[in-house]
């Protein structure tokens, strides 16, 4: 909020609106009259926000949609310029905490992992049931950075043989098999990289990351922001990249406000786990 300084009268686009709750605190601080609009690609998390917001009337639009398709969106729904653009990047805690969904190995459900169940995309369990083992393996490399990506990927590929993966359960229980116990990290799960490849792959996050930010950059007006939080190296990776791109570049319209990104206090770590990934860079339109 102290970055993108949403004022009355201000005009805001929340990219990953999910359950609201960014969007509550950015229109309670630009009333009585700033104005927000909201995407989303999970639909079920658009509903919540929906009844969340309720209450700011016609200040607040919320859409269905991929941010890959923001300036898109923006020009049929004629929304913008805006004054503060925000992504947060990633998991809800809802759809974490919803075995259903297929993306947490700590609760068992079914290998899912899209963002849209309303999409006929491809789902995680028939990812793993049809790709070859080295393709597997590239997957988990590239988007998990995981160091033991061929064992893992070796292994699912003799196991499916026997039928196929179904549940997180049995994925996670096979991951650990795969990776030999003295090389298990500390600090997260030993199937955490594999989860977190397979939902990058299954939802093309780097690409629609990729692709939204330069509409975004193309919507601020002058003297708006652009945040983006990332829970991963990868992402963050495309964001500082894009980021230094834009301030080097001879058309010097991008201003960086953030030299190094900001992290969480040890204090809001203690109180929310979650947030210990997270880092937020931004930039602003002079």
């Amino acid at each position: 909020m102290a970055i993108l300084r949403p004022r009355p009268d201000g005009c805001y686009l929340d990219a990953t609106v999910g359950m609201g709750g960014h969007a509550e605190a950015l229109l309670r601080a630009s009333g009585p009259t700033g104005r927000l609009c909201g995407i989303d690609r999970d639909d079920e998390s658009l509903a919540l926000a929906r009844d969340r917001l309720r209450a700011f009337g016609d200040r607040i639009d919320l859409h269905h949609g991929d941010f890959a398709r923001l300036g898109a969106i923006a020009a049929a729904t004629r929304w913008g310029p805006f004054d503060g653009i925000l992504f947060d990047l990633g998991l809800s805690s809802s759809q974490l905490d919803d075995p259903s969904r297929g993306f947490s190995f700590g609760r068992d459900g079914p290998l899912d992992m899209r963002m849209d169940r309303r999409e006929t995309g491809t789902t995680a369990a028939e990812l793993l049931a049809r790709l070859p083992a080295g393709e597997i393996a590239r997957i988990l490399r590239e988007y998990g950075e995981e160091r033991w990506a061929s064992r893992i990927a070796a292994r699912i590929v003799a196991e499916r043989r026997q039928g196929p993966l179904r549940s997180t359960t049995e994925l996670s229980r096979l991951v650990a098999a795969a990776i030999p116990r003295r090389a298990w990290p500390r600090r997260i799960h030993v199937a955490t990289r594999t989860f977190q490849a397979l939902r990058i792959a299954v939802n093309d996050e780097l690409t629609s990351l990729d692709r939204a930010l330069p509409d975004a950059r193309g919507l601020l007006a002058p003297g708006g922001r652009l945040c983006v939080v990332s829970f991963h190296s990868l992402e963050d990776r495309v964001v500082k990249q894009r980021f230094r791109a834009w301030v080097r570049s001879d058309a010097m319209d991008v201003r960086l406000l953030t030299a190094r990104p900001i992290v969480p206090a040890e204090d809001e770590v203690r109180a929310n786990p979650r947030a210990r990934s997270a880092k937020l860079r931004a930039v602003e339109r002079p």
